[in-house]
């Protein structure tokens, strides 16, 4: 199976091609521990439905769902472009792709964020985006934790976020974390409707 028949849902909802063709080839590069892993080790800061195998692929479904929904309300939506929104949603699929590095380490890469948008850079000649995409894409994942900053030894590692998309995607990236907004999974990792 390749990567992007887990998201066959997902990227219907992304309505300009170029985006969409650069969305899928990111989907397809991302690590296949992606696709097997929990949310995060300990079950501590994520609901159930984001624990267990398959838990971060959940995880990222929930998190692209609350945002695709807030988007769909004018008085939130109508505030971005349509482009803006298929960013921001991409942003969102590919917010946590390496979150344990490019080769699997036992545990969360507190640098996750910033891994993931070097990948994007990496792979800026096979992408369809302009400059300024792929830029708003790295910005909203490299500052998608929120005001949680600093490593385990107190280093101040990641940026807060500052932007309109980057207040959005860590704010769709929280709502997904929360264990009292749970979202019902069918035995595909699909959202049921």
């Amino acid at each position: 199976m390749n990567n992007e028949e887990y998201f066959v849902k997902e990227l219907d909802c992304i309505k300009n091609e170029r985006i969409k063709k650069s969305l899928i080839y990111m989907i397809n590069k991302l690590p296949d521990y992606f696709f097997m892993i929990p949310a995060a080790s300990t079950g501590k800061y994520h609901p159930e439905y984001a624990q267990g195998e398959g838990g971060l692929l959940r995880h990222t479904k929930a998190a692209f769902r609350i945002g695709y929904e807030l988007l769909s309300d004018k008085a939130i939506g109508d505030k971005y472009t349509d482009d803006e929104k298929d960013l921001m949603l991409m942003g969102l699929l590919l917010h946590d792709g390496l979150k344990l590095g490019k080769e699997e380490s036992k545990y969360t890469k507190f640098d996750h964020p910033i891994l993931m948008a070097n990948y994007i850079e990496e792979n800026k000649d096979n992408l369809e985006l302009t400059d300024s995409e792929r830029n708003l894409v790295c910005d909203v994942i490299k500052t998608h934790m929120g005001p949680w900053t600093t490593d385990y030894q107190g280093n101040e590692v990641l940026e807060k976020p500052k932007t309109k998309y980057q207040n959005f995607v860590h704010m769709c990236d929280f709502l997904a974390s929360r264990k009292c907004i749970l979202l019902p999974f069918d035995e595909d990792d699909n959202i049921i409707e």
